[in-house]
């Protein structure tokens, strides 16, 4: 027997509202609830149209990314079908287009929420390139932020500008609204070239190597977010200690703040009644061919590292069957 909502809105029953969100959250799932309800205009407009992976926590359990939908999902939640290449089948996504969808999924205790590049109508479209600021262990985030400007030099020098938001856990993202004229292969190119060129600008800062034992303790510049990728959206929280949100901050702000500002708490009363994300976003903008030639000339990172990881097992199985037949030979000879 289905236990009594707490309390219904939107026609969504919301249940164990006063139950704590998660360990270390400072909050509860009423907290989470309320906190998206603020803010759902702004992040709806993030979400609407784009399939979507969602991060849930439930009581006493480790947090699990869902992308395919539950078998409970009511009729109402819309779903579209979507190839995942990871797992090898088709996922039914939800597309989260209304408060009502939003609710639902926040009673369901999804916590963070991860739209796709691309929208559902436009599969073969990136909608914006991604550049994810990712600093070293430790209290590093102003070494994002560093590296965030490199970021916004390598794309001035081209032409281009993006928006800055703290990705709500340790580091920076850029986003760089593009047009629908280049492919996704074009796209993910344009976002290599624009990571190597922030490399170039300030190579003791910055890397774009993929394998964490090459980075040095640099802040890696990840260019791998394409295609079907999603990314964290502006607005939501993260299951991280105090229930961070991520959240825009403007290029002349960033220098001034920690990820640690923003949290369910603190958020909806530093909006207000504003949209600074949807303010920020530059119009969307035609990529340069010659920073797509210069991409397409730069190896995928993902797949470097695959085959470095690959070449590295067979160089340890070798020396292992090496050693092998040494000590074979060794106890021949005794």
């Amino acid at each position: 027997m289905a236990s009594k909502p707490d309390e219904t809105r939107d026609g969504v029953p919301l249940t164990n509202l006063d139950q704590p969100l998660f360990d270390g959250a400072g909050a509860t799932k009423r907290d989470l609830v309320d906190y998206l309800d603020a803010v759902h205009e702004r992040i709806l407009r993030e979400l609407r149209e784009r399939p979507l992976s969602v991060i849930r926590v439930r009581p006493g359990q480790q947090p699990f990314m869902q992308k395919n939908v539950p078998k409970y999902t009511p009729e109402w939640v819309r779903t579209v079908p979507m190839w995942a290449e990871a797992s090898k089948r088709e996922v039914s996504y939800a597309v989260c287009d209304d408060r009502k969808t939003l609710l639902w999924f926040a009673n369901q205790r999804a916590v963070e929420y991860h739209p796709t590049l691309v929208r559902a109508s436009r599969w073969d479209r990136v909608t914006q390139l991604v550049l994810d600021l990712d600093p070293p262990e430790g209290e590093t985030f102003q070494l994002a932020v560093q590296a965030a400007h490199l970021v916004r030099q390598a794309l001035a020098d081209i032409g281009l500008s993006g928006a800055v938001k703290t990705s709500g856990a340790k580091g920076v993202h850029v986003y760089v609204p593009i047009d629908d004229q280049a492919s996704i292969e074009d796209a993910a190119a344009a976002t290599r070239a624009i990571a190597a060129r922030a490399e170039r600008i300030d190579p003791a800062l910055a890397t774009t190597a993929y394998v964490k034992e090459e980075r040095h303790g640099k802040v890696f510049v990840d260019s791998t977010r394409s295609g079907g990728a999603t990314v964290v959206a502006a607005y939501s929280p993260r299951i991280r200690p105090g229930a961070t949100v991520s959240f825009p901050v403007g290029w002349d702000d960033i220098d001034q703040v920690t990820p640690k500002d923003f949290t369910l708490h603190t958020a909806p009363a530093l909006l207000g009644d504003g949209d600074p994300w949807a303010e920020q976003l530059p119009t969307p903008q035609t990529l340069p061919a010659e920073l797509i030639e210069e991409g397409h000339t730069i190896p995928i990172a993902r797949v470097v590292a695959m085959h470095e990881g690959k070449r590295r097992k067979a160089a340890a199985r070798r020396a292992a069957e090496s050693e092998g037949e040494a000590a074979s030979q060794g106890e021949e000879k005794g």
